[in-house]
């Protein structure tokens, strides 16, 4: 039986072990409003999409050397509509589209109420979340054969 990727099922102590990190890591994150887990009362839980996620972030953070607010100015500068040209349907039922004072990335738990997933389902973000990992670790295999060609 395959796992829904968007169903949150690690609790804060687990997801930390996956991406080895302290558990405040995750919580310094969810404050700066890079990732916004599932509550479940007082409790936070992450799906695998969440994971995915914060791999990518923590790759932009430690090796390319972006910053926190770095990382926000860019996803500021990319709404999603314009990542996968959205029909106009779509984008005109979208929050984030009609209100734009709110980047649709800080809208993972209201965005798209009507009728529509939220951002940790989305299409645009989950396949930009992919993208940017495959990026990453194809530089990170070039960085490893000049290296290994120079030695």
């Amino acid at each position: 039986m395959a796992v829904d990727n968007g169903l949150p099922i690690y609790p804060i102590s687990v997801a930390a072990k996956l991406l080895s990190v302290h558990p405040r890591t995750l919580r310094i994150y969810e404050e700066e409003g890079l990732i916004k887990p599932a509550r479940m009362k007082s409790k936070r839980y992450y799906s695998n999409n969440d994971i995915e996620w914060i791999s990518c972030l923590r790759a932009l953070i430690h090796d390319k050397g972006i910053s926190i607010p770095g990382i926000k100015m860019l996803l500021d500068l990319t709404p999603c509509w314009q990542i996968t040209k959205c029909p106009p349907d779509k984008r005109e039922r979208c929050e984030a589209y009609i209100d734009r004072s709110i980047p649709c990335w800080q809208r993972t738990s209201s965005a798209c109420r009507k009728g529509m997933e939220s951002c940790q389902h989305c299409e645009v973000y989950i396949k930009a979340m992919l993208e940017a990992g495959r990026d990453l670790a194809d530089s990170g295999n070039e960085k490893a054969l000049s290296k290994s060609s120079n030695a």
